[in-house]
């Protein structure tokens, strides 16, 4: 389903979606010798998510994707639509 006609939106947040539980499942490594662990990811998102606290809807983005980022793989339902005006 296109956003205001961009189904590149869509796609894009899907592909991020993906990538990130990808890292997550494989604990990708960093240069530093450091591994992408779920813990590090909840310490990243909750500094992000803090950092734009201000921002219009950011709650329920942080929510979405949160919730999100734990499918293994893509799934048929989009709840983000659900919350469009």
């Amino acid at each position: 389903m296109p956003l205001y006609n961009l189904m590149e939106d869509a796609a894009t947040a899907e592909i991020c979606r993906a990538q990130l539980w990808h890292w997550l499942k494989f604990e990708a490594p960093f240069d530093d010798g450091r591994a992408f662990t779920p813990d590090l990811f909840e310490h990243w998102f909750g500094e992000e998510v803090g950092l734009l606290a201000e921002a219009p809807n950011i709650a329920e983005a942080a929510r979405l994707m949160h919730n999100r980022r734990r499918r293994p793989r893509r799934v048929p339902d989009l709840p983000a639509y659900e919350l469009l005006d």
